[in-house]
C-alpha cells in the first residue's frame, strides 16, 4: 500500500473542519481552511444546581476562523505560507466556485449563524475592504436550529444561465440560491423540506446541473430536480446511518460517490439508484470525499477517527467490485473532517527541492465536464500575469456585496509564486499528487505529498 509523506503541519489554533484548494488556473496556489470552536462558559458557578441552570440558559457560541494560505514552491520545508486570517462564526463548509464570477475567483462559506458568505479574490490596492459580512440569511434564522450546514456550486453552467448555490440546514431543508452578478447579491430561488433531521450535505450533479443530491441524518440519500423543487426523483435507504458526503464525478458522467456515518463509501450509477455499483468499508465515518482533478479513478476520503484514505475506483465502476484502498493514514488523537486534492501539477518536493512548474498561460475556456479539461482561467489571474507565466502580487480577498464593504477589517494576500496556469499533463510528474487534510482536537492543517497514480 502506497503512503503519503507529510510535508508540513500548521497549527490552526481552533479545530479545523474544512479545507479547499482553489481550482482556477492561476489561483491554484491558494488554499483555504475553515475552523470551528464551541466556546464554553469560562467561569461556571460553584453551585451544581445553578450550574445546571446555566448550561440550559447559556447560549452556545460557535467561533470560527478563515485562513488563506499560499503554496510557495521556493519554500520546500514550509511551503504553506499564511497570507490572511479572519475571525467569523464557526465555518461548517466551504467551496470555491470552479468558474470565475464577474471575472473573479469566488469562495463561498456556510457558517453556524445560518448565513452564506461569498468572498472574491481581488487585486491588492494598498488599502482595502472587509472580509466578513452576511450575504444571505434564512428567514427566522436561529443560530442553533437553522444553521446553514453545507453548500455547493455547480462545476459548470450554461452561458445564459445564472450561477446557483445549493445549501442545506439543520432542520432538513434545502435552499436554492441564485447569484446576481450585477448586484451583486444572493437571491433565494426555492426552499423545501428534504429530510426529517439534519440535512448534512447537498451537491450538484456536475453533468446535469439542474439535478441536486442530498443526504441527511435520517440515513436517506435523495435526488432532486431543481426545476420542480420539493418533489424527489428517488430515495435510497442503502446507507444505514446519516449520509454526510456526496460528490458527482467530474470525469464519469453517471458516477456518484457517497459517504456516511456507517463507515462505507458507495459508488452509484445515477441512471439506476436501486443498488450501488460498489460498497467499500473504510473504518470511519466519511465526512468528505473528493475526486482527483486529473486521475479520474482516484477518490480521497476524510474518514474522521480513521484518518484519510485514497481509493482506486476503476474496477469498482467498470466491474462493480469493491474499491481498492491505495493509501490509509490515521492521525492519533484527531478526527479528520476535511480533505482536498490540489490542482497544481506537482513534482516531488522531496526528490527535487528546486523544481518549478513550466508555464503556459492560455485563454482557452473550458469546463470540467470532460476528463482532462481544465476550468476557465480566473480573469484576474490572467490579467495580472507578466506574460511569462509569473503571477504578479495581487491576491486579496473581499466580499461580494457593497454593504459588506462598510464594516470590518480587511486583509491582504501575498504574491503568488507558483506557476500553475496551463500546464500540460506530460510537463509534470503525474505520479505525484499534493493534498491537504485538516482535523479536530489537534487543530491541525496537514500538507501531504502522495506518490502513485493508482494505475
Amino acid at each position: 500500500m502506497m503512503g503519503a509523506f507529510a510535508l508540513q503541519t500548521v497549527d490552526t489554533e481552533l479545530t479545523a473542519d474544512s479545507v479547499e484548494w482553489c481550482p482556477l488556473q492561476g489561483c491554484r496556489h491558494l488554499l483555504a481552511c475553515g475552523t470551528y470552536q464551541l466556546r464554553r462558559p469560562e467561569d461556571p458557578p460553584a453551585d451544581p444546581q445553578s450550574k445546571g441552570r446555566m448550561e440550559v440558559e447559556e447560549p452556545r457560541v460557535r467561533l470560527g476562523r478563515l485562513y488563506l494560505y499560499n503554496f510557495n514552491e521556493n519554500k520546500s520545508t514550509q511551503p504553506l505560507v499564511e497570507v490572511q486570517r479572519k475571525d467569523t462564526s464557526a465555518i461548517l463548509d466551504m467551496k470555491w466556485c470552479h468558474i470565475p464570477v464577474a471575472g473573479h475567483a469566488l469562495l463561498g462559506l456556510a457558517d453556524a449563524s445560518g448565513s452564506i458568505q461569498l468572498l472574491r479574490l481581488v487585486e491588492s490596492e494598498g488599502c482595502g475592504d472587509p472580509l466578513s459580512g452576511l450575504v444571505w440569511e434564512p428567514e427566522e434564522a436561529d443560530e442553533y436550529h437553522s444553521a446553514g450546514l453545507l453548500h455547493g456550486f455547480p462545476v459548470s453552467r450554461a452561458r445564459d444561465q445564472p450561477l446557483k448555490i445549493i445549501s442545506s440546514d439543520s432542520t432538513g431543508q434545502l435552499h436554492l440560491l441564485m447569484v446576481n452578478e450585477t448586484g451583486p447579491k444572493l437571491q433565494k430561488v426555492a426552499a423545501w423540506q428534504a429530510h426529517q433531521f439534519e440535512a448534512w450535505i447537498a451537491a450538484f450533479d456536475y453533468w446535469h446541473t439542474q439535478i441536486v443530491y442530498s443526504g441527511g441524518d435520517d440515513g436517506l440519500l435523495r435526488g432532486w430536480d431543481t426545476r420542480v423543487p420539493g418533489k424527489f426523483l428517488f430515495t435510497s435507504k442503502r446507507h444505514t446511518m446519516g449520509v454526510c458526503s456526496i460528490q458527482s464525478s467530474p470525469h464519469w458522467e453517471h458516477v456518484l460517490a457517497t459517504g456516511s456515518y456507517d463507515e462505507h463509501i458507495l459508488l452509484w450509477d445515477t441512471r439506476n439508484m436501486k443498488q450501488p455499483l460498489a460498497d467499500t468499508p473504510v473504518q470511519g465515518g466519511v465526512w468528505r470525499i473528493k475526486w482527483h482533478p486529473f486521475h479520474h479513478h482516484l477518490l480521497l476520503a476524510a474518514c474522521m477517527h480513521s484518518g484519510f484514505k485514497i481509493l482506486n475506483c476503476q474496477k469498482a465502476v467498470e466491474e462493480k467490485q469493491e474499491a481498492t484502498v491505495l493509501a490509509s493514514h490515521t492521525l492519533p488523537n484527531s478526527l479528520v473532517y476535511g480533505a482536498d486534492w490540489s490542482w497544481l501539477r506537482f513534482r516531488s518536493l522531496q526528490r527535487a527541492p528546486s523544481w518549478s512548474f513550466p508555464s503556459n498561460l492560455g485563454t482557452k475556456t473550458a469546463d470540467l465536464k470532460g476528463a482532462g479539461e481544465l476550468p476557465t482561467p480566473c480573469h484576474e489571474c490572467t490579467e495580472n500575469s507578466d506574460g511569462a507565466g509569473h503571477a504578479r502580487p495581487q491576491s486579496g480577498m473581499k466580499p461580494l456585496t457593497e454593504r459588506m464593504r462598510k464594516s470590518g477589517t480587511w486583509l491582504q494576500a501575498t504574491a503568488a509564486t507558483t506557476r500553475d496556469c496551463g500546464v500540460n499533463p506530460e510537463e509534470a510528474d503525474s505520479t505525484f499528487s499534493l493534498l491537504a487534510t485538516c482535523s479536530f482536537y489537534d487543530h491541525a492543517l496537514h500538507l501531504w505529498e502522495w506518490e502513485g497514480n493508482g494505475a
